[in-house]
């Protein structure tokens, strides 16, 4: 005696069509021969006429009065219900219809390309407007794309009519599998390009040199990319256009170095103009500016210029400028410097310097304590 249908399917006797086949869908997955292997064949078949039955108005309503015995009158044993049925659940149309995504467009998407960009700090700074020269693929100016010589078009497939793909039917355990694969003869483009453009050989697209403004945009870092859609190559048969990307190479400066959106630099005052003060007039990318160095300036020391900074990316804001100032200590004295230093070293009382004066917390008093003097 055979299952009850609705338990082979997992549902109940008042299940909606929709919920039956829903469950068939997933059953016929997990039990399909090619899927689970030759021993769920019968699994397989039991599930594909629990379906057939079920599915069918006339035929569940006979089942629901009388069981399998009252379908006999109508010869439902499921020995056709193969393939085809299972395309028609899964797609929602017959597995002998035409291809329902039709033909493969010629056209295809180009490719991306990466391109390398040098600019200077300056550039990287405010953003500039640069130009680059490419080798790339654009549309054939011959044939504009067609893939065909001028005055002629391409021609329907007369394998597949135009379809692009080509259907084969064989038999098996399942009954009649209909199978459907691209056209050899177009290649599942439908049509056929017989007689070919002479400038691109019947690709649609042709290689040159092309050269294309690009908008450095202002706080750029080294090794940043920017993505321009639309500027790669053309694709085959004229397809759309990959991208293009820049990736900025920032050239290193000879006075100032970048760190975020700061700009730092050095300068090196001598010994005397630390002590005295003096004011200083540095180039920067905003021209010239003056540096007030006060007396008693120490090694080390930063004076920040605020706002001559790299420009932060897609903001109007800029970072600052700090200057490091390196104080230069005389190598060699003459007679002259050498008596003055010592004046001043006797009126300030430093004739001799004793590191025990600076008291515990002083560099000398710490480095005693480490190494436990």
């Amino acid at each position: 005696m055979s299952r009850n249908y609705y338990e082979v399917l997992g549902v109940g006797a008042k299940a909606t069509p929709e919920e039956i086949k829903r469950a068939y869908r997933k059953l016929a997955r997990e039990t399909h021969p090619d899927v689970a292997g030759p021993d769920s064949e019968e699994r397989f078949k039991e599930v594909s006429r629990a379906y057939e039955v079920l599915s069918d108005p006339e035929k569940r309503q006979l089942y629901d009065i009388g069981g399998d015995s009252a379908l006999g009158a109508m010869g439902g044993n499921g020995a056709g219900f193969g393939f085809s049925d299972i395309f028609e659940t899964f797609f929602g149309a017959a597995a002998g219809a035409a291809n329902p995504r039709g033909p493969v467009p010629r056209g295809r998407r180009g490719q991306d390309a990466l391109v390398p960009l040098e600019i200077d700090l300056r550039e990287a700074v405010f953003g500039a407007t640069r130009e680059i020269t490419v080798n790339t693929a654009v549309v054939c100016p011959t044939c504009s794309g067609t893939c065909c010589r001028p005055g002629t078009s391409p021609r329907t497939c007369e394998v597949c009519g135009g379809r692009g793909s080509v259907q084969r039917v064989a038999r098996s355990f399942l009954g009649q599998i209909m199978t459907t694969s691209p056209c050899a003869m177009c290649q599942g483009h439908g049509t056929i390009v017989a007689d070919p453009c002479t400038e691109c050989s019947g690709d649609g697209r042709v290689r040159t040199r092309r050269t294309i403004p690009v908008d450095v945009p202002a706080g750029v870092e080294n090794g940043a990319r920017l993505r321009m859609p639309g500027a790669g190559e053309v694709g085959p048969g004229a397809g759309p256009a990959g991208d293009l990307h820049i990736e900025f190479r920032v050239r290193p400066h000879d006075r100032f170095t970048r760190r975020g959106d700061d700009l730092l630099c050095s300068v090196t005052v001598p010994m005397t103009a630390a002590a005295l003060g003096t004011v200083l007039t540095i180039d920067t990318f905003d021209g010239p500016r003056e540096v007030t160095i006060k007396p008693g300036t120490q090694p080390g020391h930063t004076e920040l210029l605020k706002g001559l900074g790299v420009t932060r990316l897609y903001h109007h804001v800029r970072g600052d400028l700090k200057v490091f100032v390196d104080v230069e200590m005389p190598a060699r004295l003459d007679d002259r410097q050498r008596e003055l230093l010592a004046e001043l070293a006797r009126v300030r009382g430093e004739e001799r310097v004793n590191p025990a004066v600076t008291g515990g917390s002083g560099m000398f008093a710490r480095l005693k304590e480490k190494i436990g003097l």
